[in-house]
């Protein structure tokens, strides 16, 4: 059946969603190697506006995220990219009662963002069209593990709960107050990723043959400073100060 296809596929395609975004370097490099393309055919407004709301998306996704993983507890919205799905109970309180799947929301938002960036929208729709193929198999995989595992509980959840758009009205306040030496622990290699592929395409945008001005210095001063926040946070996790009782 089609189905248990998608879910066979979506068990493979799930240990390796960590890393979906560098399949699309490539593009991106192509995409910026063409110059900034609504700034040239429609004016340096919309190309700026185009920017900004690609910067909107991108801190909207990753809040979504940081949102999420502030306050869940331990054994829920794990990365488990060795060992496969693993839940040790079912979390449906916070983000996770507005959607089924809020991380996976904020990595499209964030996906999104950095092709937008690149103000070619074609590849927005690649990026989407292969973002809707890819996470509906990782979804489909998740949800048929959780209800085996969970059963009636998770029926009702998810009867409830909207697969991907959030429904707000639905909102539960989070059973764990939020945790921000949870969120360094478990979203430090998320952000920083997120920001050094947005570094390089504006590095992109201004330095290859045909941009028409520089790379504002602040770029490279951002760039460092989340160098520095990364080696600290690669530090601090192993000694242990990270780590939070429950979480």
């Amino acid at each position: 059946m089609l189905t248990d296809r998608m879910v066979t596929a979506g068990h493979v395609l799930f240990r390796w969603r960590s890393y979906l975004l560098f399949a699309f370097l490539p593009l991106f490099i192509w995409a910026v190697s063409e110059g900034e393309a609504l700034e040239v055919r429609w004016g340096d407004a919309v190309g700026e506006i185009t920017e900004v709301l690609a910067l909107l998306l991108l801190v909207l996704g990753e809040a979504i995220r940081v949102l999420t993983v502030g306050f869940v507890p331990h054994g829920t919205s794990g990365r488990n990219t060795d060992k496969g799905q693993i839940a040790e109970r079912l979390n449906t309180t916070g983000l996770y009662s507005t959607t089924r799947n809020p991380l996976y929301l904020g990595n499209c938002l964030m996906y999104v963002a950095l092709a937008l960036y690149t103000q070619h929208l074609w590849v927005v729709a690649v990026l989407g069209l292969t973002l809707t193929l890819y996470y509906e198999r990782i979804i489909a995989a998740e949800e048929s593990f959780l209800l085996e595992k969970f059963g009636e509980p998770y029926r009702e959840w998810s009867a409830q709960t909207p697969v991907f758009w959030p429904r707000l009205r639905n909102w539960r306040r989070p059973d764990m107050p939020f945790s921000l030496r949870t969120v360094i622990r478990r979203e430090h290699v998320s952000a920083l990723g997120g920001f050094v592929v947005l570094y390089l395409l504006e590095l992109g945008l201004h330095t290859l043959p045909g941009a028409t001005d520089t790379i504002a210095p602040g770029w490279h001063w951002l760039m460092g400073l989340a160098i520095v926040l990364e080696i600290v946070a690669r530090v601090a996790k192993p000694a242990g100060w990270l780590k939070v009782e429950g979480r």
